[in-house]
């Protein structure tokens, strides 16, 4: 007796063993190293606490390898490549599952063991098979109460003199050997905010800087006023004023320049100044220029004129911190051909 085909059971072990396949495809473990992680520090460290990487806020991830079913690391692959997924983990050493680095001293923390627990990992379904540098030191410093007196400075770190501060000093946790100079905090003006004290306070809020890429800001604000553009300038003398000439290259070592006012020309110079500035000019190299044009070889004057270039520095001219206060003085000068040297004949040989 011929058997009956059974369709049904046929058509459902056919999709059995689909099924049973496409799982032990899914199951087949893949690793997918990255070389763009980091870790830093979080940013809600307790404020009695300096926690850093050797000083450092976060330290490179050199090679992180990643290990989960070809699915889940097909997804993470696509994540990161669209940008959706970055791969940044932050420690916090009071954290519950962190490694509890709440008292000073020098700690070694087992990276790999670390992100293996992290969020965003787990997430993802997959496990960290290794990491590269595996043990990263983790530098735990204690920090006190000081008074810290408030400096303003503008984006370059240059000192900005201003009117007031108020309050004067706040009071911020600092490294407790922090004495003298150092116990200042730091509040960045720009130049629009310091025209904006000249009128009205400008409110900032100071901060310290522990390490790279590591500050702390205070718990309150501070009052800036800065002065009346006509109070913050004095009058200063520049004394031993030093020559410099712009030259054109086509005349550089074929003509040389001869002054006839020297006097003049290298004379002492009035500005009117902040006292940053005055300083600051003081030490360029050469506090005026005289300008030697192409055509100035072709001028059938005997004598030549021009203006003094006044070689104030760029960042304070730019800040009306510096300006002359006496008319320019002109050079007189004159272009003298070099003559190129005339070899000697040799002399002749005894016969």
């Amino acid at each position: 007796m011929a058997r009956t085909v059974n369709l049904g059971k046929i058509a459902v072990t056919i999709f059995m063993t689909g099924l049973i396949w496409v799982w032990a495809d899914l199951a087949l473990d893949e690793e997918y190293a990255l070389s763009n992680a980091k870790i830093s520090i979080t940013k809600s460290v307790n404020p009695r606490l300096w926690v850093s990487f050797d000083g450092q806020s976060s330290v490179p991830i050199k090679k992180l390898v990643l290990k989960g079913s070809k699915r889940r690391i097909a997804e993470a692959r696509q994540r990161i490549n669209e940008g959706t997924l970055v791969p940044d983990f932050f420690l916090d050493p009071e954290h519950p599952d962190a490694p509890g680095m709440t008292k000073a001293g020098n700690y070694p923390l087992d990276l790999a063991g670390f992100l293996k627990g992290a969020d965003k990992i787990s997430q993802l379904g997959l496990t960290v098979a290794s990491c590269e540098p595996n043990i990263v030191s983790v530098s735990v410093v204690e920090l006190a109460k000081k008074q810290l007196t408030v400096k303003c400075v503008d984006a370059a770190q240059n000192p900005v003199r201003v009117s007031a501060i108020e309050p004067a000093q706040v009071t911020m946790y600092a490294p407790a050997d922090w004495s003298g100079d150092a116990l200042a905090a730091k509040v960045v003006l720009t130049q629009r905010e310091v025209e904006q004290a000249r009128l009205s306070a400008v409110q900032k809020t100071p901060f310290i800087e522990l390490g790279a890429g590591q500050t702390r800001q205070a718990t309150e604000t501070v009052k800036i006023t800065a002065p009346a553009q006509q109070e913050r300038l004095a009058d200063y003398t520049i004394t031993n004023v030093r020559l410099g000439f712009s030259i054109s290259t086509n005349l550089q070592g074929k003509y040389r320049v001869e002054l006839t006012n020297p006097d003049v020309v290298m004379g002492a110079v009035a500005i009117r100044a902040t006292p940053e500035a005055k300083r600051a000019y003081e030490l360029v190299t050469y506090h005026v220029i005289l300008e030697v044009n192409d055509s100035d070889k072709e001028s059938q004057a005997t004598e030549l004129r021009r203006e003094l270039i006044y070689n104030f520095p760029a960042e304070f001219v730019r800040k009306d911190e510096i300006m002359l206060s006496q008319p320019p003085a002109q050079a007189r000068f004159r272009l003298i051909p070099v003559l190129p040297e005339t070899s000697q004949p040799a002399p002749a040989t005894p016969q």
